[in-house]
């Protein structure tokens, strides 16, 4: 609720900067959120194919890569006092024409507010709150995005109110950048390569070792190799794997050898990517590879992948959304990921059918 006084604060000099706005055909887009949001707002940055950025510095190796980008500001550099707040919204303030808010949280709808565009369009979520109501009062036009609607059609209606995700592609890094090296174990031959996400950023997302070792032991008679991919941070998680299921030779870690910039490409090497609801997914499906997603708690009607993708899962356990995700579930990660033999089945013949 800071921000709403802050606003108020800033609200005369904003009044006197409209005096002097003109009209200058620049984009902005705010989304501060992490990997797999930034995936799936791609949609729209193609669709306009020029803007600048207001994002998280998680997401900063993929953004610099792209050429839908020009000018990137970092949300973390900006909101930790309230001299940086005031300092970017003056350098926001008359700077464009298009203000697309995506991530309306009291920090983002501040910033978007503090723009004198000429249209600014914001997403409105199922967590807004009463006091946002100042910040939307400055909007030219509002999306409103429940849980059961799909996150890329609404970005994109932000823009258009006629697009849907078919309308715009995905992308990770716009072209898809290629490393001048990478691990020579992603040229391997006559192998089925896949790719698996063991974690995701909400740990109480992320599928138990146990899961892994039924899925290891479905497809045991062909021949696969499993390319673990992660930051440095996520051995621990490979660690309690292993005590699972002992090493395998056919298990290739490359947690921590990889730069996030060059994780595209290295996933766009897989047949296959398996995984919980996590950013390394959403990569996948922006560079065409099939997915096995165990979506456990996360609710799929809101986000999903959209290419070629096998869900697993049970919608009665869905209890995690896009801008309101828990913690702490009411049930086990074994329970909110737990197969079936069906599903089990589900998974072989998806990797064997291709």
């Amino acid at each position: 609720m800071s921000y709403l006084f802050i606003f108020i604060l800033l609200l005369p000099f904003k009044l006197i900067g409209k005096l002097f706005y003109k009209k200058t055909g620049r984009n902005l887009m705010i989304q501060t959120a992490k990997i797999g949001d930034f995936v799936n707002v791609t949609p729209l940055l193609a669709h306009l194919k020029h803007s600048d950025v207001l994002i998280s510095k998680t997401v900063l190796p993929l953004a610099k890569n792209d050429e839908t980008i020009d000018t990137i500001f970092l949300i973390e550099e900006h909101k930790k006092s309230l001299w940086g707040k005031f300092r970017l919204a003056f350098k926001l303030m008359n700077r464009y024409e298009n203000v697309y808010l995506l991530q309306p949280n009291s920090t983002n709808l501040f910033f978007a507010a503090a723009c004198n565009a000429a249209n600014k369009q914001f997403l409105s979520t199922y967590t807004r709150r009463w006091y946002h109501g100042l910040f939307y009062w400055t909007a030219s036009g509002v999306v409103e995005h429940s849980k059961d609607q799909l996150t890329v059609d609404d970005y994109l209606k932000l823009a258009d109110r006629n697009l849907t995700w078919r309308d715009s592609p995905k992308h990770a890094t716009f072209p898809l950048r290629k490393p001048k090296a990478y691990p020579a174990e992603l040229d391997k031959q006559n192998v089925i390569k896949i790719g698996l996400s063991i974690s995701a950023g909400n740990k109480s997302k992320t599928i138990p070792p146990i899961i892994w070792k039924k899925i290891f032991k479905t497809l045991a008679n062909l021949n696969c190799n499993y390319y673990i991919f992660g930051p440095k941070n996520e051995q621990v998680w490979l660690d309690d794997l292993y005590r699972e299921i002992d090493e395998q030779d056919n298990i290739i870690s490359l947690i921590g050898k990889l730069p996030l910039e060059d994780v595209p490409f290295a996933i766009s090497k897989m047949d296959f990517y398996i995984a919980s609801d996590s950013g390394n997914v959403y990569i996948a499906d922006a560079v065409g590879v099939p997915i096995i997603l165990i979506y456990g708690p996360c609710c799929i009607a809101e986000q999903r992948p959209l290419g070629e993708v096998l869900l697993l899962g049970n919608r009665e356990n869905e209890k995690s959304y896009i801008f309101e995700a828990p913690y702490f579930f009411d049930r086990s990660r074994e329970e909110l990921f737990a197969l079936s033999d069906e599903d089990l089945i589900k998974i072989h013949h998806f990797i064997v059918n291709r």
